[in-house]
């Protein structure tokens, strides 16, 4: 099995749902995105997917979500914009690009990460 991952990052502000506490009040994150593909059959220049192309979507992605009130766009709307749900969400887009897409992470932080995976 081969896995390769690429890397973006958005700033965006967001507010939780149902939730006691600093969170409940709008706030942003400089978000570090992952992604994730994975496969077993590489290609004629013994590669899975090429990150350029992989990147590319990725970024087309991020960049929807950047310097955003992720509350306000129609994706999120009545729901929580967790780590965990923009991570389903970024892999459920970026999933019906590339069939290869096996994860995302999400960092809100440095040390805070959320990750979504079939």
């Amino acid at each position: 099995m081969y896995e390769i991952k690429v890397e973006s990052h958005f700033s965006s502000a967001h507010h939780l749902l149902n939730y006691k506490g600093k969170c409940e009040n709008i706030h942003g994150h400089n978000w570090k995105v992952e992604v994730y593909a994975q496969g077993n059959k590489l290609d004629n220049s013994n590669i899975l997917i090429d990150f350029k192309v992989l990147k590319k979507e990725v970024n087309e992605l991020v960049e929807y979500l950047d310097h955003k009130d992720l509350n306000l766009l129609d994706e999120f709307k009545n729901e929580s914009p967790s780590s965990e749900f923009i991570a389903k969400f970024i892999y459920t887009k970026m999933k019906e690009k590339i069939e290869l897409i096996s994860r995302v992470d999400v960092w809100e932080t440095p040390t805070s990460r959320a990750s979504y995976f079939e």
